[in-house]
C-alpha cells in the first residue's frame, strides 16, 4: 500500500544523504517534497502540517546541521516522528478478569468488520482464549452466513440468534458464551454504507446494553480520508477504545493508516495484511514507520519465521549443518518451512532495502513448489548422495516431477552453492575459534606472558 510514498521518501533521503553537508534551505527543500509526498498518499492535511513543523523544528537544530552525517540525522528525526505520528509504542489490548470478556466490532458496511472478527477470534485462540463469535448484523444474512462459515473454518462457535433485534441478539450472545465456556464474545455488528443517526444508535443500545470491555472500530485503509472521517464521528458517538486497520495489503495510498491515529486519538491495535484468516498483525508503530521508509521490518519477519518454522525441525537441522551432512532431504524440509512463512514477495518485502529492488522483477512464486517436487521425485539414496545422479537419473527425476531437465539441474547447482556457502561459513567459524584459543595463551586477561 505504502509503495509509492515509499518510493518518493527514499528519492527524497536519498539526494540529502547523498551531500557532505545541509543547510537550512536544503531541509526546507525537502520538507516540502516530503509534504506533497504525504498529501499524495492522502494524508490528512492538517496531520501532514504538524507533522512537516516538528520534523522541522528539529532537523534545523545546530546539533543536526553541524553533525558529520546530517542528512542521516534528518531520516531519523522523520522516523522518530514518523512512529510518534502512529502512536509510539505497540497498544495492546488490554482483557479484563471479566468472563467472558466482551468485544464489540464496529464501522462501516465493507469495512472488513466480519472478517475481522474472525481473524481476532483466530489470534484470540493462538493466545490460549476460548471465543464465540455473536452475528449481530440483523439486516444482512449474507454477513450472519459468511460469519457461519468463517467460524466453521476456526472450528470456532458462532451465535446468531434470531429475530431482527440486535441488541436481544447481542444479550442472548453473551449468555451463550456463559453457557458454552467461552471467555470472549466477539461481537460483530451492523454497518451501513454511510454513517446514519440508526447505525450509531443501535450500536451504542448494544453498548449500553452488554457493556463490552473494549468497542474496536475497523477502519477500511482502501477509503483513506473517508476512514478517518468515519473514524471520527464513531469516537463522538460511540467512543470506541482502539482500532483494527483492514486492507492494509491494498494498492491504495494509504493515508488512512498514516491518519487515523493522530485525528482520533485512539491507539490502533491490529492490521490486517491479506485475505487469509492469519493476516492479521499487531499494529507496531516503529516497524510501519520503517517499511515506509523502505528499511524492511526484520522484527515481523523474525517472529513470522517462529510462527512457522517447527522447532524440533531446526533444530535437527542446525545439528546436520554443524556435521557437514546436510543433504537435500534437509533442503526439503527447509523450504516447506519457508513455503509456510507466506507468499516470497511478502516475505522479501520486510527485508532492509527491498523498496530498492526494479519494479518490474520477477518473483516466481512457484520456485518453491518446483523444487519440492524435483527433491520429492528423487529416490533416498539420490537425496542422500546427490552425486550420483546423472543424466538417465536426471531424465527419470523430471519426469517425475512434470519439469524440465534444466530444472532438475538447477535445483542441484543450487544446492551445491548452499553446501558450499555451508561450508565456508563452518571454515570461517572455525579459523574465529583456533584465534580466540590462540589468543588466550598464557594469561587471564588474553595477553601473553613475558
Amino acid at each position: 500500500m505504502f509503495q509509492n510514498l515509499t518510493d518518493r521518501l527514499t528519492t527524497i533521503f536519498g539526494k540529502l544523504t547523498s551531500r557532505g553537508a545541509l543547510t537550512e534551505a536544503d531541509v526546507d527543500a525537502a520538507m516540502r517534497e516530503v509534504r506533497m509526498a504525504l498529501l499524495e498518499a492522502d494524508v490528512n492535511f492538517r496531520v501532514v502540517k504538524d507533522f512537516i513543523t516538528r520534523v522541522r523544528e528539529r532537523a534545523v537544530g545546530a546539533d543536526v546541521l553541524k553533525s558529520l552525517t546530517p542528512g542521516q540525522m534528518v531520516v531519523k528525526i522523520v522516523l522518530e516522528e514518523l512512529t510518534a505520528l502512529m502512536g509510539g509504542a505497540e497498544a495492546r489490548l488490554g482483557l479484563s478478569g471479566r468472563i467472558p470478556n466482551v468485544i464489540m466490532l464496529v464501522g462501516l458496511q465493507g469495512s472488513g468488520k466480519t472478517t475481522a472478527a474472525a481473524k481476532l477470534a483466530r489470534l484470540l485462540r493462538k493466545q490460549g482464549r476460548h471465543p464465540l463469535l455473536v452475528a449481530c448484523d440483523v439486516y444482512r444474512p449474507a454477513a450472519i452466513d459468511q460469519l457461519e462459515a468463517l467460524g466453521r473454518e476456526l472450528d470456532v462457535p458462532v451465535y446468531r440468534g434470531e429475530g431482527a433485534d440486535a441488541v436481544a441478539v447481542a444479550r442472548a450472545g453473551v449468555k451463550d458464551a456463559l453457557d458454552r465456556l467461552r471467555d470472549v464474545v466477539i461481537i460483530d455488528t451492523a454497518g451501513r454504507l454511510h454513517i446514519d443517526d440508526e447505525m450509531m444508535a443501535e450500536a451504542a443500545a448494544i453498548k449500553a446494553a452488554v457493556k463490552p470491555d473494549q468497542v474496536i472500530m475497523v477502519v477500511d485503509a482502501m477509503t483513506g480520508q473517508d476512514a478517518v472521517n468515519t473514524a471520527t464521528a464513531f469516537a463522538e458517538r460511540v467512543d470506541f477504545d482502539g482500532i483494527i486497520i483492514s486492507k492494509l495489503d491494498g494498492d491504495a495510498r494509504g493515508g488512512a493508516a498514516l491518519s487515523v491515529r493522530a485525528v482520533t486519538g485512539k491507539p490502533v491495535y491490529y492490521a490486517s495484511v491479506g485475505e487469509k484468516l492469519d493476516a492479521l498483525e499487531p499494529f507496531r508503530p516503529d516497524a510501519m514507520a520503517r517499511r515506509i521508509l523502505g528499511m524492511g521490518d526484520v522484527v515481523a519477519l523474525i517472529e513470522k519465521a517462529q510462527e512457522s518454522f517447527d522447532a524440533e525441525a531446526a533444530q535437527h537441522a542446525e545439528q546436520r549443518l554443524r556435521a557437514g551432512t546436510f543433504t537435500l532431504d534437509d533442503f526439503l524440509v527447509q523450504l516447506k518451512q519457508i513455503k509456510k512463512m507466506g507468499p516470497l514477495r511478502d516475505v522479501i518485502q520486510m527485508l532492509p532495502g527491498a523498496n530498492r529492488l526494479p519494479k518490474d522483477v520477477d518473483i516466481d512464486e512457484s520456485a518453491l513448489s518446483r523444487t519440492e517436487a524435483i527433491i520429492s521425485a528423487m529416490t533416498a539414496e539420490e537425496r542422500a548422495k546427490p552425486s550420483i545422479i546423472n543424466g538417465s537419473r536426471r531424465e527419470r527425476i523430471a519426469k517425475g516431477a512434470g519439469v524440465s531437465v534444466f530444472d532438475v539441474n538447477q535445483t542441484l547447482k543450487q544446492f551445491a552453492q548452499a553446501q558450499k556457502m555451508l561450508k565456508q561459513v563452518q571454515a570461517m567459524q572455525g579459523k574465529g575459534k583456533r584465534r580466540r584459543g590462540f589468543s588466550g595463551l598464557g594469561s587471564p586477561d588474553g595477553g601473553f606472558k613475558r
